[in-house]
């Protein structure tokens, strides 16, 4: 089984990967841990794109969180048996990702590259309101659910993504 999940920042990719990986017993990569070097430095893109390489040919089975559509993003896509686009509202996100922000404050988590602790500052939240909303990213949702429309799931709330998983567990 190999799993793509996409979506707005906040919307619980990392956590929803966190779950099928555990569920399935199948490696998982927050692609987070790829982008971001200590200090919230961006990494290098040819390593990026190496590293992710990599993990796509060791592992016959996969789930994997994150955009990054310049990240063998077409590869992924294709590859995956199944896509799951997290579609939350932005406040939505944005309530969630200063949930997250309080639990971790001054922490790295998991799914995050290490020396990189939590943060909610004025262009995180301007990301998550505006900028990671704009018509562009937008369409490249809709495309990707247009392309590959017989293996994408679409949640937009917590009580759907609650369904999903709870449908998982009766199988």
């Amino acid at each position: 089984m190999k799993i793509a999940i996409i979506g707005y920042s906040g919307s619980g990719k990392s956590t929803l990967a966190d779950k099928l990986s555990s569920y399935y017993s199948i490696p998982k990569l927050h692609i987070d841990r790829l982008q971001f070097q200590p200090g919230w430095q961006d990494s290098d893109r040819d390593w990026m794109l190496k590293e992710m390489k990599t993990f796509l040919s060791k592992y016959e089975d996969w789930v994997i969180d994150g955009n990054y559509t310049w990240c063998s993003y077409k590869e992924r896509m294709e590859q995956a048996d199944q896509i799951i686009f997290l579609n939350f509202s932005a406040w939505n996100c944005l309530a969630r990702a200063f949930k997250r922000y309080l639990r971790y404050r001054g922490k790295v988590r998991e799914s995050m590259a290490e020396g990189c602790p939590e943060r909610f500052d004025w262009e995180f939240i301007r990301w998550i309101l505006w900028d990671g909303r704009t018509s562009s990213h937008k369409d490249h949702y809709q495309q990707i659910c247009s392309d590959y429309a017989d293996k994408v799931t679409i949640i937009t709330n917590q009580k759907e993504l609650d369904s999903f998983l709870h449908k998982k567990e009766r199988v």
